[in-house]
């Protein structure tokens, strides 16, 4: 089935949900005949999709399977340039690997690849990022910037308030962003966010921004490690989330924040970010290469910097652990 008619034939069968449609009607919103409308909908049945066929009636939509591919985004996505190309994986060693690959074939601003597994999900310095399949979202971004390389830090504060935003959107639930990369939920991780970057001198050539999300995993699907420290947003819900239709809304919030980023500066980030992380004006501990520094979170500063107040006066972290 080619990917365009898929596309179109999802998005118009999710339109009318409520109703039956004709193969005539539909050939002629798809633009193909009512015999390829036909062989495309027992190919949708086979991969299980459930649609009602009724005798002079026609086609309705009754069953999705909670799938992330193209298919099932595209009909939620309104964005301008964000998701409009999809590179989706059943299973993969790791979405930041394969976009990597395909920024450096050239592949556009906005550009997504998306899997329902990984096999070996990075986080944060060198760390494995548990993603169990069906459950989650695992996803990398790619974005070409014009921003100086020294401004690269933004881009995971900029994307952890897009990521925030969308998940508040969808579920209503409090997020908290805990600097640099993480978002919680009542203290426990429910969200990592990866920016990783090729460039030269001055220039970054493109950056690839990992996100890794708990949709809907529950305790049995997290090692005995994870379980203390790590959430869900059905763990939290107490109910499943639709993954595609929060694709399409992170995606939005992110183009949003950083269509503005682009056009005013750090300002509105730092802004946004303050707003959202309950840290600042707590006492934390930050442990960073030089050793152990203990003080109250204060700020960001122009670098994206924490600022800590320390016994020893102002300190910007630029790199840490942070305990809080």
């Amino acid at each position: 089935m080619r990917k365009g008619i898929r596309n179109e034939l999802i998005a118009v069968l999710l339109q009318n949900q409520t109703q039956f449609l004709s193969g005539e009607e539909i050939s002629q919103k798809v633009g193909v005949s009512r015999t390829a409308i036909w062989k495309h909908i027992e190919e949708l049945r086979n991969e299980g999709y459930e649609i009602e066929a009724k005798p002079r009636s026609g086609y309705r939509l009754v069953y999705r399977p909670d799938r992330v591919a193209p298919e099932e985004i595209i009909p939620h996505l309104h964005t301008q340039q964000f998701g409009k190309e999809i590179r989706y994986e059943f299973q993969t060693t790791s979405t930041q690997i394969a976009a990597h690959q395909w920024a450096k074939e050239g592949a556009k601003e906005g550009a997504l690849v998306v899997a329902e597994e990984q096999r070996s999900g990075r986080g944060r310095l060198g760390r494995s990022w548990h993603s169990p399949p069906h459950t989650g979202i695992w996803m990398s971004l790619i974005l070409r910037p014009k921003i100086p390389l020294a401004h690269a830090p933004h881009m995971t504060l900029l994307a952890s308030i897009g990521v925030s935003k969308g998940i508040q959107r969808v579920t209503g639930l409090p997020i908290q962003i805990k600097w640099p990369n993480d978002l919680l939920i009542n203290g426990k991780k429910v969200c990592g966010i990866l920016c990783e970057l090729r460039g030269e001198q001055d220039r970054i050539h493109y950056l690839v921004t990992g996100i890794g999300i708990n949709v809907n995993t529950m305790e049995t699907d997290l090692p005995p490690e994870l379980k203390p420290i790590a959430t869900s947003l059905a763990m939290e819900l107490g109910s499943s989330v639709h993954r595609a239709s929060l694709i399409a809304v992170i995606l939005e919030e992110l183009e949003l924040i950083y269509t503005q980023y682009l056009a005013e500066g750090f300002s509105v980030v730092r802004t946004e970010w303050e707003k959202a992380a309950g840290m600042l004006g707590q006492m934390i501990k930050a442990r960073t290469t030089q050793g152990e520094l203990s003080g109250k979170a204060l700020s960001l500063n122009e670098n994206g910097a924490l600022l800590l107040q320390t016994e020893q006066g102002v300190v910007p972290i630029y790199s840490a652990e942070i305990e809080w």
